[in-house]
């Protein structure tokens, strides 16, 4: 086990209509704000209502910014940082998914550091000097954004999608209602699902050695989402399923699960590139890159994979032969992303070769090699990309 400092200062305000007093929340950073958040759903849901209403009733001023998109774009960032520079507002509101509040969290930043913003996402030692406080009002199960020190933003003038991670951009409190989260489609549900799993995943898969509480701990993480993940979607209204999902999505990405290890990542920065040059959902290029890139790199640490295959998908019956142990574990992986609606293999969305070999390079600018679990080189991205197909 690797030393550590976890801190996570997010307050937590989880269960039935807390969004009622978001209000009170704010009020103790700010009166005067940028309201943030994407398309139409939290005014079919009633939520941008009962959010509005609360800060008014607590005296807060707010400016409105909406249409966040799936892949926040930087242009709307930049929207952002204008209207805040504008009109003096010193605290974000985000009310949305994980899209709404990374685009929330760029804002803050770009406010308060110096130069181009997208210079700090191409550059991760580039010194984040402070950023505007944020907080959320979460509407789905997926990111962990709520509480975690990172943001992803696309570029659309060159669809790169690139990251930041620091403790400056932790928000400082989440309303988590698992009620918003009913009128969802099954299909951003099951997106969610399978992001939080990735996020579980990627920390799972260390080089590290020793660290079997977190290893425990991620199992019985994954558990959850494999099992209330489905029911999640057969059940849009039990609030215990939904509660479930929620909260492991928050404490999959707070930090506490990556204590003492280090985890891989270039799952997550392979499907960057898939989901920059076409725009498809995190989750859905998350479902078709995780079981290719197990492909690829189970052979670097096989026990790991058995003790994957046996503690969290129950692999129990004896193979003299590592690779078919592997191989049912992935057959069971695949069946679960499938009952759940989404991809596993590019041809699934109809993305073909004609990218591969560009989304390889842009993989590795910045970078020059990726992932912890096993080193990956441009080559092998490539190879992981076609096994993809």
């Amino acid at each position: 086990m690797l030393n550590f400092h976890f801190y996570n200062p997010a307050q937590i305000y989880f269960g039935k209509g807390m969004e009622d007093h978001v209000g009170e929340y704010v009020s103790q950073y700010s009166n005067q704000i940028l309201l943030h958040y994407g398309g139409g759903s939290i005014f079919k849901n009633g939520v941008y209502d009962r959010v509005t209403a609360s800060l008014r009733k607590a005296g807060v001023r707010f400016v409105e910014l909406g249409g966040v998109q799936p892949n926040p774009r930087l242009s709307l960032v930049r929207a952002g940082i204008q209207l805040c520079d504008e009109n003096n507002l010193d605290f974000i509101l985000a009310v949305g998914g994980g899209s709404t509040i990374d685009s929330a969290k760029a804002i803050a930043v770009g406010v308060q550091n110096p130069g181009d913003l997208w210079d700090y996402y191409m550059d991760p030692e580039k010194p984040i000097r402070g950023a505007l406080p944020v907080g959320v009002v979460l509407t789905i199960p997926a990111t962990g954004s709520e509480s975690s020190p990172s943001s992803v933003i696309t570029n659309e003038a060159n669809n790169l999608k690139r990251s930041i991670a620091s403790p400056k951009i932790i928000p400082k409190f989440a309303v988590l209602n698992p009620e918003i989260t009913y009128t969802m489609p099954k299909y951003q549900i099951a997106c969610g699902a399978s992001d939080i799993l990735s996020h579980l995943m990627e920390r799972y898969f260390t080089p590290v050695d020793h660290v079997d509480f977190t290893d425990r701990l991620l199992e019985a993480s994954m558990r959850t989402v494999l099992d209330n993940g489905p029911l999640a979607l057969q059940n849009p209204t039990d609030y215990h399923v939904r509660a479930e999902l929620m909260w492991v999505g928050t404490v999959a990405h707070n930090g506490l699960l990556n204590t003492g290890r280090i985890g891989d990542w270039a799952t997550h920065h392979m499907e960057h590139e898939l989901s920059g040059m076409y725009d498809i959902a995190h989750g859905a290029g998350l479902s078709i890159m995780t079981p290719a890139w197990m492909r690829y790199v189970y052979r670097e640490n096989v026990g790991k994979f058995i003790q994957f295959s046996r503690r969290v998908f129950g692999v129990e019956y004896p193979l003299d032969d590592p690779r078919a142990l592997v191989e049912e574990m992935l057959f069971r992986l695949e069946t679960w992303y499938r009952r759940m609606g989404l991809p596993v293999r590019l041809s699934d969305v109809g993305i073909g070769t004609e990218h591969l070999e560009e989304m390889a390079r842009r993989c590795m600018l910045g970078r020059g090699k990726d992932g912890h679990f096993k080193v990956l080189t441009e080559t092998d991205v490539l190879r992981i990309y076609e096994l993809a197909l």
